[in-house]
């Protein structure tokens, strides 16, 4: 009997408290459509002064100011996902952005770009990451997503390269962990004969799978998604990729996290034609090329260190128009309309044969998990 009771009473309690919560609930969607309502004013005032309406600074202030006074329990990913939704449903009220991205759908350059803009963005898949470049050059979209290093492998070298023959700007950067997961229709491991991949993923499950799957022959793919095509297709098979490709495929998740080094992290960028105002937590990329003669590199660099600005990124590059010659691309803290920047990059132009300014943007701190020394032209998708 007393079971009984204090049964009932668990249950009077939930539903109360399940009360309460549909209470907050029906507040939480009334703020919002508010919010939206002012976002379209504030559009309509862009539209009139001719501004664009991603803003790219205010958004990232805006989600600095709530990680600040943020107490908790919500984490500061979980705040991140919730108001990139906000944000980007506010965006789309405005006007309809569309977003270029390293496909098929569920490449961790999708997920990426996802998790930045939001799920209320058009997203054009693309074969290459020149299409990317292409497609935001000629304006059939407002925005790329690119691969440009990873903690593990170095740097995407081909994005590098691209941006010597571009006049698009980095608009901002973003850090997204890269895990691994076996995808299968079967339930079974003992039933999986093959398993597809995109060969940088089997270079980093590679431990695992000789635990796990000795036995497997593994088939190369063009990416971690069309792996995930290819499972969909044979029961008896299985794809390393993600776990966002196994919804999307309709694959199960037989394990997770079967990278053999954990804290695997790709660096993206934001390309567009936009210049971005400062935020007081800035980066700024610059590229240049020096005499081909000794000391020319430290010259050009001497500027930096004299202005006590910090260095956090330094990568060369052949410039393939003449043997032995090269570019270098070199990320500064702070913005370009920054006085110190602005003078130190003036003084560098002078020393050097050829400088631009790739773009400053908002400072990503979440996922940096050191420098990445190791150069590799290679990524995965």
């Amino acid at each position: 009997m007393n079971k009984k009771i204090k049964s009932n009473a668990a249950e009077e309690g939930i539903t109360n408290i399940r009360h309460s919560i549909d209470r907050i609930d029906e507040k939480i969607l009334s703020l919002i459509n508010r919010r939206l309502l002012l976002a379209k004013k504030i559009g309509r005032l862009k539209e009139k002064e001719g501004n664009r309406v991603l803003d790219i600074a205010r958004e990232s202030t805006l989600i600095q100011r709530l990680n600040s006074i943020n107490e908790g329990p919500l984490s500061k990913s979980a705040l991140h996902h919730v108001f990139a939704e906000i944000i980007a449903a506010s965006r789309e009220i405005q006007k309809n952005h569309s977003v270029a991205y390293l496909g098929p759908e569920a490449t961790f350059t999708h997920i990426a770009a996802i998790n930045y803009f939001g799920q209320s963005v058009n997203y054009a898949p693309q074969v290459t990451i020149r299409d990317i470049f292409c497609e935001v050059e000629k304006g059939a979209c407002h925005y790329g997503v690119v691969p440009v290093e990873n903690s593990i492998e170095g740097s995407v070298n081909y994005t590098l390269d691209l941006f010597f023959e571009s006049d698009l700007k980095i608009c901002a950067e973003l850090y997204h962990p890269i895990s691994h997961d076996l995808l299968s229709k079967s339930d079974s491991p003992g039933e999986i004969k093959t398993i597809y991949s995109h060969p940088q993923a089997f270079a980093q499950c590679r431990k695992w799978i000789e635990k796990k799957l000795p036995g497997a022959v593994l088939v190369e793919s063009d990416s971690t998604a069309h792996a995930a095509r290819k499972a969909a297709d044979d029961p008896k098979s299985a794809a390393i990729a993600s776990s966002k490709a196994a919804h999307i495929y309709n694959l199960q998740v037989m394990a997770s996290k079967i990278e053999d080094i954990s804290r695997n992290t790709t660096r993206f960028l934001v390309i567009g034609k936009d210049d971005i105002k400062r935020t007081g937590s800035d980066k700024t990329s610059v590229m240049f090329v020096t005499s081909h003669v000794p000391g020319a590199l430290y010259r050009a660099l001497k500027p930096v260190a004299e202005a006590g600005i910090n260095m956090v990124k330094l990568e060369s590059r052949p410039t393939k128009h003449e043997n032995w010659s090269y570019f270098f691309f070199v990320d500064l803290e702070g913005h370009a309309e920054d006085k110190i920047v602005a003078q130190t990059i003036m003084k560098m132009k002078k020393l050097c044969l050829f400088l631009k300014c790739l773009g400053s943007y908002p400072l990503a701190r979440e996922g940096i998990y050191g420098s990445v020394t190791k150069q590799s032209g290679k990524l995965i998708k």
